[in-house]
């Protein structure tokens, strides 16, 4: 029995072990040493191959007693643990998003509450006025009436004269200013009117407002950063970092205040946006302190002798504007980051403007793009990068893309504004003053130490701006600008006199995109970064295949642009928009000089007609060149060539593209030699009747501009080219999905042929179907790729060709559908 009871002993004891050892073979317990060596592994390669466990096996002695299997569990484990960190900190973040919005969004909506109040207050006030004034005497109405106007032309009362010399004086501007200024950014001080399609939410640029029936014109922003106030503070005080039209911006003196604020003097100066009018200056008080409830506060109001302040000293060739009391409201945000109240508020002296500049300076949405939207724009631009969710570009720093960026754009701006300080002065004209000509024979300030040695040279003259402003009717600024930047052989000037090219060919810096008759180029748009908005654009464009001269053919170079654009998304509607370049070597270093040339085009004064309303945009063109001393005279009567033939092709370009009256998009227009659109869209329609048997369009768009409206957005491209098969067969028309496939417009239409656009296999096919289209009217195409004007392969599902006859049924052209396209 003893024997029995020792053997049911060992059988339990031999179970028990044989458990511990199945149980050892699913859970290991690493040593800390083990866990060091794994992690260091995994750092450098998170998911290693089964090789890769076995050599790390054989490496490491501490992980001999464990199998490859079970170390493949472990970075298994390893790799969901990190998805599960990552996951559950993105969510966190999200929920700090949403909370610090839903908090922003209940202050709005207390706010929009309030200014309700507010107006229904004035409403029923104003009702109780019109009664009394409608059951009173003729004596008391005209009592009510005189009141009225004192008040009108009395509004507030005048602040008295301070001393402005004294702390004392200057801090009572500066709290008054706080006080008006914290008014307007969470109270109903402005009547402020949401910006259209600015969508409040947590990945959103924030709420945007802009002033109604105020003095001037306003602007307000809220939203989220990931900063730390007191960074934003120092970001946004640097007013140069992003606002494009500032100039300079001095802090003259500085005083610290009891409260532990800090009180400063500044004159800042900002650029003409149009060689049309001057450039503007302000002085101000600029106000910084903390809240009782630990927000920071930077308001900011003009001196002038009205509110009791020093009016600064006057400055030739400015316009004095007056900045009304504007600012930023930080507040720190639970969990970090922070929340930021802008408000922009500027009296411009419009009235001072040629009429049709006026929308420039009258036009709350455009302060709201330059300066509001901006600030908080570089703020969360600058908090991408530092967090590490931007990424370098070509091995080049996203900071150092900002200032190539910033760079391009002042260096525009000189260009248009041409101060004298800068060196820059008018030579004479010709007699024609459409086109003004500046030089600078000491440009110092565009050249960097390393470039010195041109400076140097004894034949350097200096460079040279020659630039103009025009009106342009019915064209929006985005639509135009985009034009621009995808169709630069519509614009650029291949009539530059080639002597004047050929003695400055040996500069990179000398003719922006010139090219001789005769010796275009193709454009490739080579991405280099974009803003958080995807508002801005900066690239690099390679010109391949330029050459100077015949000569020059055989060692021709590809010519390269750095190239900013901006303001093309036509969400954006009454903003400015531009397109900026300058030419760069293959490997431009990040201090090589620049000297921009490009256009820009804004909001100009309407003119109303007799059946609508005409827009206007005002377009500033400025080309900058390089030049030798002996060469000056004829660099000079170049460029005059120069800008005047871009004006005339961009004059061109405008006409083509406006919108049409029809429609809201864009319509065909008559092209030379051509029907009329509505002529042609009914021939189209009508042919593919007769010879298919089937309708084009909806039976019940057949009457009037209907058919040309249906034609123009049908979903399918549909295109016209001559009837000729040959080398010479054009496009003469195309619908809007036509225009998109082919990236392209109805001007730059003219100049694709049909055999461009085709594949080998698609030329053969077309010219095995020609007789039978020619004899039966139409033909069936296979699905294929083609090549759009761009060099972007095009597929589609299958076509269908056929004749398009006139009214006498004679052939007019060939009609091409493509159905089901879409980029490859």
């Amino acid at each position: 029995m003893e024997l029995c009871m020792h053997r049911e002993s060992y059988s339990s004891g031999s179970d028990s072990k044989m458990q511990q050892q199945m149980d050892a073979s699913k859970y290991v317990r690493y040593t800390p040493e083990q866990v060091e060596a794994l992690e260091r592994v995994y750092s450098e390669c998170p998911k290693p191959s089964s090789l890769r466990r076995q050599q790390l096996i054989r490496e490491c002695p501490i992980l001999s007693n464990i199998e490859p299997k079970q170390i493949k569990v472990w970075f298994q484990n390893r790799r969901c643990r990190e998805k599960q960190r990552k996951e559950a900190s993105r969510l966190q973040t999200v929920n700090k998003k949403l909370s610090a919005m839903n908090k922003l969004l209940m202050e709005e909506n207390d706010r929009l509450q309030k200014q309700v109040s507010h107006l229904v207050y004035e409403n029923g006030y104003m009702r109780t006025q019109l009664h009394s004034v409608s059951t009173t005497t003729d004596t008391s109405c005209e009592s009510v009436v005189v009141n009225g106007q004192q008040q009108q032309q009395n509004p507030t009362p005048q602040h008295p004269q301070r001393d402005a010399n004294s702390p004392a004086g200057l801090l009572a501007i500066a709290e008054e200013t706080l006080a008006e200024f914290l008014g307007k950014a969470t109270g109903t001080a402005v009547d402020w009117v949401q910006l259209i399609g600015m969508k409040p939410g947590p990945d959103s640029i924030g709420i945007v407002a802009v002033s109604r029936n105020c003095i001037g014109v306003a602007a307000r922003a809220c939203g989220l950063v990931s900063l730390e106030p007191m960074q934003v503070a120092e970001l946004l005080k640097d007013r140069l970092s992003w606002f494009r039209d500032c100039r300079c911006l001095n802090v003259a003196s500085g005083i610290p205040t009891g409260n532990g604020g800090t009180i400063e003097l500044v004159y800042m100066q900002t650029y003409a946006p149009t060689t049309l009018a001057s450039p503007r200056d302000f002085w101000t008080l600029r106000y910084t302190t903390r809240l009782d409830d630990g927000s920071l506060v930077i308001c900011e109001k003009s001196l002038t002798s009205l509110t009791g302040g020093p009016t600064g000293p006057p400055t030739t060739c400015f316009t004095r504007a007056e900045m009304l009391p504007s600012g930023y409201l930080i507040r720190p945000c639970e969990g970090g980051g922070s929340i930021i109240n802008i408000v922009d508020h500027i009296d411009l002296d419009a009235l001072s403007v040629p009429e049709v500049l006026r929308p420039l300076y009258e036009s709350s949405k455009i302060l709201a793009q330059k300066m509001t939207i901006a600030a908080l724009r570089h703020i969360r631009q600058i908090a991408q990068e530092m967090n590490g969710e931007i990424q370098c570009i070509g091995g080049r720093q996203p900071a150092v893309l900002r200032a190539l960026s910033q760079k391009l754009c002042r260096g525009f701006n000189d260009a248009i504004n041409g101060f004298i300080d800068d060196g820059w002065s008018i030579i004479d004209s010709d007699g024609v003053e459409d086109v003004t000509i500046a030089i600078n024979i000491s440009p110092s300030k565009f050249l960097c130490s390393q470039y010195n040695t041109l400076s140097m040279l004894p034949t350097f003259g200096g460079v040279m701006c020659a630039r103009a402003s025009m009106l342009l009717q019915n064209v929006p600024p985005a639509l135009l600008v985009r034009f621009l930047r995808e169709h630069r052989s519509e614009w650029a000037d291949y009539g530059v006199d080639v002597y004047s090219a050929a003695s400055l060919k040996g500069s990179p810096y000398a003719v922006p995109c010139a090219k001789p008759c005769g010796f275009p180029s193709t454009q490739v748009i080579l991405p280099l970064a974009q803003t958080v908005e995807h508002e801005e654009f900066l690239e690099v464009v390679r010109l391949e295949g330029h050459a100077f001269s015949p000569e020059d053919i055989a060692l021709s170079r590809d010519m390269y642009l750095l190239q900013l654009c901006s303001g093309i998304d036509e969400s954006t509607s009454g903003a400015c928009a531009q397109l900026v370049f300058a030419p760069i070597d293959e490997s431009f270093g990040d201090d090589a000089p620049l000297l921009p040339s490009g256009f820009r085009v804004g909001p100009g004064g309407a003119r109303s007609t007799e059946c609508n309303q005409n827009l206007r945009s005002v377009l500033t063109i400025a080309f900058q060149f390089t030049f030798e001393v002996h060469y000056r005279d004829t660099v000079a009567a170049m460029a005059r060539q120069y800008v005047r033939s871009i004006v005339s092709s961009v004059q061109r370009v405008a006409m083509a593209i406006a919108p049409s009256p029809l429609s809201s998009h864009l319509v065909p227009k008559p092209l030379p030699g051509s029907p009329e659109a509505l002529t042609l869209a009914r021939w189209i329609c009508r042919s593919y009747r007769v010879h298919t048997g089937g309708e084009l369009l909806q039976a019940d768009s057949q009457a009037g501009d209907a058919i040309l409206k249906q034609l123009w957005h049908h979903t399918d491209a549909i295109m016209c080219c001559s009837v000729k098969m040959n080398a010479s067969a054009v496009f003469t028309f195309a619908n809007q999905a036509g225009l998109d496939m082919l990236e392209t417009s109805l001007v730059a239409l003219q100049d694709i042929m049909l055999e461009k656009i085709l594949d080998e296999s698609g030329r053969k096919i077309l010219l095995s179907e020609f007789s039978k289209i020619m004899q039966q009217g139409f033909a069936y195409l296979p699905g294929g790729v083609c090549v759009s004007s761009m060099g972007r392969p095009v597929s589609y599902d299958r076509a269908i060709a056929w004749k398009v006859l006139t009214d006498d049924d004679s052939n007019h052209c060939l009609a091409f559908m493509f159905m089901n396209w879409s980029f490859v």
